[in-house]
């Protein structure tokens, strides 16, 4: 009996709660507590870089706790808990490990954004924590009901932290626009989850697989347009093509650190979801969803490469080669298999420290007001900090599948998987806009190492959030850029396992199978 029980009124069951299955979510709430508590009764405002370490220490907290939950899984078992609303299996687990290193390496980088642009406070801090507990609890959630509250407490602080710089007209413009389309999406999912009752009875994942996998449905319209209905709800959240006509512009005008964030958190927690929904509870429907999966990831493979190509805003390009790698995620989705699982899992583990340092790169080069994000920022960069271009040639071209990265052995394990699935055509497609984004990621290389570097307080164009609209023209030094020891160590991190795991990546394969392995 949980402690509450006593509390409840006569006829209503309160669920048994095992909380060291939720640990590593509870730790990053009790940390937006303390975090609050110590700003709130602190006479004077604290450093940023205070809540830096109290951010690392608390998502640290909640990675040991992860790791502890995946021993118990591994030498007892998956179990689940709330009512069986809640899974606790090798996948989940995976995922959470990876959440907990997302916050680790985030709250680093943004440490030296903050402090640069002169924005104190616990708020930045507290809203990815409570962010990153959405995410968990998307991995680990085992009722769309659940999902849909998850998804919700994963969404709602990145619309803050898209508009968080409110000196910056364009953060605010991002915010609203996440805020909007992402509300619209949510009421979709919702629909989506009704139907699913009303055609299955339940909103339980394994309840739902045991009906379906029991009972013949003669009529199956509703079924399926609530399949559909989710379909588009997950697609928003991970930028799939037509769903994505959000992120450009949202990528654009968030605070630098925020995109990078979001960009590795978002898919994270997103495609957990979808991957457990999908996979483990609808595989006797997948002859119904298979096709639309293979639809979407083809259109957002082409489309996110072919739409790279003509854009002149480094983060617009990232933003349009995010929504590219969501395409190679979905592969592994498309063919509903443990390997497939397998694949997309590793993928999202490689482009979480791939976009995060990526993003910490345009941080440092945007500069103070982080304004300068055009192509022409990047000429000469090997000039002004060689060691700064090295580390974002590594990243970027571990984004373009080269070997020795673990961007080449995410692309290689999903197409494998595509072939395994006899998705020869989608597999086609994949290595295609892989060789097209190849060209996107070496024109900003081959620019860092141009012999020709701009001028300092050259006139640079400046394009509105849209990429349209009337340029402005903007007085810009471009002198020798300096990295700040928090945005540097993060760098390191981020190079560091794109580099490891690239070399020697059998740790990380093996972790990912293990997690796919123990999977309900």
């Amino acid at each position: 009996m949980t402690p509450f029980a006593a509390l409840a009124p006569a006829g209503l069951a309160i669920p048994h709660i095992d909380y060291t299955a939720l640990l590593p979510e509870l730790i990053l709430l009790g940390g937006v507590l303390v975090l609050i508590g110590v700003s709130a009764m602190t006479p004077r405002r604290l450093p940023t870089g205070v809540y830096a370490t109290m951010t690392v220490a608390i998502a640290a907290a909640a990675l040991v706790a992860s790791l502890r939950l995946w021993r118990d899984v591994q030498n007892h078992g998956a179990f689940t808990t709330v009512a069986h609303s809640v899974d606790v299996d090798g996948f989940a687990v995976y995922f959470l490990v990876l959440v907990s290193c997302i916050l680790i390496v985030a709250a680093i980088i943004g440490s030296g954004y903050l402090r640069r642009e002169g924005i104190a406070g616990c708020e930045y801090y507290a809203l990815a924590l409570i962010s990153g507990s959405g995410a968990m609890l998307m991995a680990s959630a085992n009722d769309l009901i659940f999902i849909f509250l998850a998804l919700e407490v994963l969404s709602i602080p990145l619309y803050v932290m898209a508009g968080f710089d409110r000196r910056r007209p364009t953060s605010q413009e991002a915010a609203i626009k996440y805020f909007v389309l992402g509300a619209f999406s949510s009421a979709v999912f919702v629909y989506g989850i009704a139907l699913v009752y009303g055609a299955t009875g339940s909103t339980n994942l394994p309840e739902i697989g045991a009906f379906l996998a029991h009972n013949v449905i003669t009529a199956n319209g509703v079924l399926l347009a609530g399949i559909a209905l989710l379909i588009v709800g997950f697609s928003f959240k991970v930028a799939a093509v037509p769903f994505h006509m959000w992120t450009p512009d949202v990528y654009q005008g968030a605070p630098t650190p925020v995109t990078g964030f979001m960009a590795a958190l978002a898919k994270a927690g997103g495609f957990a979801a979808f991957l457990r929904v999908f996979v483990a509870t609808f595989p006797t429907l997948r002859g119904d969803w298979q096709p639309v999966i293979w639809a979407l990831a083809a259109l957002t493979l082409v489309g996110g490469a072919i739409v790279a190509l003509a854009q002149r805003d480094v983060k617009r390009m990232l933003a349009y080669s995010s929504i590219n790698h969501a395409g190679f995620v979905l592969i592994g989705l498309q063919a509903v298999t443990t390997k497939g699982v397998a694949a997309s899992a590793y993928y999202l583990f490689a482009y979480a420290f791939m976009v995060l340092g990526s993003f910490a790169v345009v941080g440092v080069v945007g500069a103070k007001g982080d304004r300068r994000h055009d192509l022409e920022a990047y000429r000469g960069l090997a000039a002004r900090n060689p060691v700064l271009a090295t580390v974002f040639s590594v990243l970027l071209l571990a984004q373009a599948g080269v070997p020795f990265t673990t961007g080449f052995f995410a692309k290689f394990y999903v197409i494998a998987a595509s072939v395994g699935a006899h998705s020869y055509a989608l597999a086609v497609v994949a290595m295609a806009s892989a060789a097209i984004a190849v060209f996107f990621y070496l024109r900003v290389v081959l620019l860092m190492y141009s012999t020709q570097p701009a001028d300092p307080g050259d006139e640079a164009t400046t394009p509105g959030p849209a990429g349209g609209g009337v340029a402005t023209l903007v007085r810009i030094p471009v002198g020798r850029l300096v990295v700040q020891p928090s945005i540097a160590l993060g760098l390191a991190v981020s190079v560091g396992v794109t580099v490891v795991f690239g070399v020697w990546p059998q740790p990380l394969i093996d972790f990912t199978r293990a997690a796919t392995f123990i999977f309900h």
